[in-house]
């Protein structure tokens, strides 16, 4: 009898020690989504978000922990007159972009992969009215670069109503329609934003 008590104590044990190695840590950052946690805050403080310079108040999106995450800036928006407010908007968010992450922002593990020098025009004869012309075509973007492009213009009053983006290189390079999924926020590097061409 204190030989089976003891196979029973011995067999409670063992099955204890095994549902406790199948347990789920806990973790401290939200895990429902995306890659997995990183040590990489990617959260800024409300001071340094405030000590922004003075604008109209925007999001754009930054890569960090190989996501995209918007980031609160302030952009100044010209006020050519040979242009229309969607393409002013455009350029202020690309120029924006471009810029290297300030020192919180750094710090806190954001960076972008957008490069400087690209100009952004209005659409030409037959295109549609909500249509941009890079100086430089899209297609010849990192992949990073053109999911954060194309997620914080769509975010933006640049995109159409449908809250897509339609660009296209300069000359006759080909407009295509661009949207941002969750896919292309959580993996901007392997996933590309869907996209259709136009004409």
């Amino acid at each position: 009898m204190n030989h089976r008590r003891l196979r029973v104590a011995l067999l409670a044990t063992a099955l204890t020690t095994l549902l406790a190695g199948c347990g789920i840590r806990a973790t401290e950052v939200p895990t429902d989504f995306g890659p997995g946690p990183s040590r990489v805050p990617c959260v800024m403080s409300g001071s340094s978000i405030a000590s922004q310079s003075s604008g109209v108040p925007v999001q754009v999106f930054l890569v960090c922990a190989a996501q995209l995450v918007t980031v609160d800036r302030s952009v100044r928006i010209p006020t050519e007159k040979a242009t229309t407010d969607r393409v002013r908007i455009a350029q202020a968010l690309l120029d924006e972009l471009s810029h290297a992450p300030s020192a919180p922002e750094k710090q806190a593990g954001f960076a972008t992969d957008v490069r400087g020098g690209t100009v952004v025009g209005g659409p030409r004869k037959g295109d549609p009215e909500d249509a941009l012309r890079f100086s430089t075509s899209p297609e010849d973007l990192s992949a990073f670069a053109l999911a954060q492009i194309v997620c914080t213009f769509a975010d933006s009053a640049a995109a159409g109503e449908d809250r897509e983006v339609i660009m296209g290189g300069p000359g006759d390079d080909p407009l295509r329609r661009y949207e941002c999924t969750q896919a292309v926020r959580q993996r901007p590097g392997t996933v590309a934003p869907p996209t259709e061409t136009v004409r």
